[in-house]
C-alpha cells in the first residue's frame, strides 16, 4: 500500500494541533498508483458479511416469542420491517451513494447498523417490543440498504471485464453473513440465557463487533481514478448479444422502461419465495418433522440456518460468475424454473426425508442468493454502467416488498394453519403452492425481457463516467 494510503494518516493533527478528519474526502479513496483492486472484494466483504446477519434472524424468532409473549407473525416483524426499509433507504440513497462515494456510504451503514442492535437491545432489556422493531428494522434498516449497495458500482468500476463476478464475490458475503451469525448467536444465547437479558446482551455484542469490523471496510475501500481500466482489457464495442448495450441509461430513463419493471418483478418473485423459507427457517424444519421418528433438535435447527446461509452465500458467486458465461436471462430462467420445481418436490415430499428436505431448500437458497449477485450485471447489461449503482438502489424497492410478502405469506399461514389444529408439513402445503405461482410469475417476466429502446439512451459525452477506457498502470 503507498504510504499515503496509511489508514494513520486519516487522523493526523491539523494546523494549530487539532485533529483533522480527512476520511471522508474524495481525495482520499482514488487508489494511487500500485494499488490493487483486488482489495476492493474485500472491503465489500467486511460490510457485506456484517449486514448479512439479518439472515441469522430466525435464530432469535423463538427466544424472542418466549421472552417477549409474541406471536410468530409478530417475531418476524422487525426482520420484515428491516428488510422493508433496505429496499426503501437503497432506492433513496442510491444516488447519494454515487455522489459522495463507497466510504461515505459505508460509514452511514456503520452507524445505522449498529446502532440499531443497541436501541434493540434496549428494547428487549426493557420488554419494549416496539422499540425493537424501531432499532433493529428502522434504525437497521437503514444500514443494510445504504451498506448493501455501497460498493455495487465500485466493483464494476474495477471489474468492467466481469461484472458478474465482481459483485457476486461482495455480495456473496451478505448471504454468508448468517453462516457466522446464526451458531455465534446461538452460543450467546446458550451463555447468557435465552431471557431478556440474555437477547438484550446477544445484541450489543453483535452492534459492537460488528462495527469493529465495518471499520475495516470503511477505511480499505477506493475507487478507481477517471478513465482507469485493466491492463490488457479493451472494451468490446459490439458485444453481439442482444441484451448486452455498450450505450447508457440514466437511472431516471431506466424507471421509464419496461425492462426495468419487468425485472422488478423477477426480482421480487425470486425474493419472495426463497426470504419466506429463510426468515423461519429455524422453526420451520422443526415443525415439519416433529412428529417423525427423527424430530430436529433446535441446535441442529440452528445448524441448519448455517447451510441455507452457506447455499445463499457459494448461490451468489457460483451462479453470477456462471451469469458471465451463459448470460443473465439464462441463469435466471434456472433460479425461477428450477426453483418451482423444487418448492413442488417439497410440496409432494413432505415430511419424508429430513435429507431431501434440506436439500431442496439449499437449491432454492442458493437460487435466491444468486438473484441478487446476477441483477447488478443484469442492469449492466440492459442500462450500461453509467448510474448502475441508482439503477440498482431503485430496483430493491422489490426487496421491500418481498420482505413484507414472503415473511407474511408463510408466518401468517402457518399461524391460522396452527391455529385450526395442523401440524407438521400441513402448516406450509399452501404457502408452498403461493411460492411455485409466484416463481412462474417471474419466469413469464424474464422471458418478456427485451433490449432496451434506444430513445431512453444517454448522450455519448453525457453518459461518460469514470469507468470510461483510457490506459492505467494496474490491475
Amino acid at each position: 500500500m503507498h504510504p499515503g494510503n496509511s489508514p494513520f494518516n486519516y487522523f493526523c493533527p491539523g494546523p494549530g494541533g487539532r485533529p483533522s478528519v480527512r476520511l471522508l474526502e474524495h481525495s482520499r479513496i482514488i487508489a494511487r498508483p500500485g494499488w490493487s483492486r483486488w482489495l476492493v472484494p474485500p472491503a465489500a466483504l467486511a460490510i457485506h458479511l456484517s449486514i448479512g446477519q439479518v439472515y441469522a434472524w430466525s435464530v432469535f424468532k423463538l427466544p424472542l416469542e418466549s421472552a417477549l409473549h409474541i406471536s410468530g407473525a409478530a417475531s418476524a416483524l422487525p426482520f420484515q420491517v428491516g428488510i422493508l426499509v433496505l429496499g426503501l433507504s437503497a432506492a433513496f440513497g442510491g444516488t447519494l451513494v454515487e455522489s459522495r462515494g463507497p466510504r461515505w456510504a459505508m460509514l452511514v451503514s456503520l452507524v445505522a447498523f449498529s446502532t440499531g442492535f443497541l436501541i434493540a437491545a434496549l428494547g428487549v432489556a426493557t420488554r419494549s417490543y416496539w422499540l425493537v422493531v424501531f432499532g433493529y428494522g428502522f434504525v437497521g434498516g437503514i444500514g443494510l440498504g445504504i451498506g448493501y449497495i455501497s460498493p455495487v458500482s465500485t466493483l464494476m468500476k474495477w471489474f468492467p471485464d466481469r461484472p458478474g463476478m465482481a459483485t457476486g464475490t461482495a455480495i456473496m458475503g451478505f448471504g454468508g453473513g448468517a453462516l457466522i451469525a446464526s451458531p455465534w448467536s446461538t452460543q450467546m444465547l446458550s451463555a447468557f440465557g435465552s431471557d431478556t437479558a440474555g437477547i438484550a446482551k446477544t445484541f450489543v455484542v453483535h452492534g459492537v463487533s460488528y462495527a469493529a469490523l465495518m471499520t475495516l471496510g470503511v477505511l480499505l475501500v477506493r475507487v478507481p481514478p477517471s478513465g482507469w481500466r485493466p491492463a490488457g482489457w479493451q472494451p468490446v464495442e459490439d458485444t453481439g448479444k442482444r441484451l448486452v448495450t455498450t450505450a447508457n441509461v440514466s437511472a431516471r430513463n431506466a424507471v421509464r422502461t419496461p425492462q426495468f419493471w419487468l425485472l422488478w418483478v423477477v426480482l421480487c418473485m425470486n425474493v419472495t419465495a426463497g426470504i419466506g423459507i429463510l426468515q423461519k427457517a429455524a422453526p420451520m424444519i422443526q415443525d415439519f418433522f416433529r412428529d417423525t421418528p427423527s424430530p430436529v433438535s433446535a441446535t441442529a435447527a440452528a445448524g441448519f440456518v448455517a447451510l441455507l446461509s452457506l447455499a445463499n452465500m457459494t448461490g451468489r458467486i457460483l451462479w453470477s460468475s456462471v451469469s458471465d458465461v451463459i448470460g443473465r436471462k439464462n441463469v435466471y430462467r434456472l433460479y425461477l424454473g428450477i426453483g418451482a420445481l423444487l418448492y413442488l418436490t417439497l410440496l409432494l415430499g413432505k415430511n419424508s426425508s429430513v435429507a431431501l428436505f434440506i436439500g431442496a431448500a439449499m437449491v432454492i437458497l442458493s437460487f435466491y442468493g444468486g438473484g441478487f449477485a446476477t441483477v447488478p450485471a443484469y442492469l449492466k447489461d440492459l442500462f450500461g454502467a453509467y448510474q448502475v449503482g441508482a439503477i440498482h438502489g431503485r430496483l430493491l424497492t422489490a426487496w421491500s416488498v418481498a420482505g413484507v410478502a414472503g415473511p407474511a405469506i408463510v408466518d401468517a399461514i402457518a399461524d391460522m394453519r396452527q391455529q385450526a389444529g395442523h401440524t407438521g408439513p400441513s402448516m406450509y402445503t399452501f404457502s408452498f403452492s403461493i411460492m411455485i405461482a409466484l416463481l412462474a410469475v417471474g419466469f413469464v417476466a424474464n422471458e418478456l425481457v427485451r433490449a432496451v429502446n434506444p430513445k431512453f439512451h444517454e448522450p455519448e459525452t453525457a453518459a461518460r463516467s469514470e469507468s470510461d477506457p483510457v490506459p492505467a498502470e494496474n490491475a
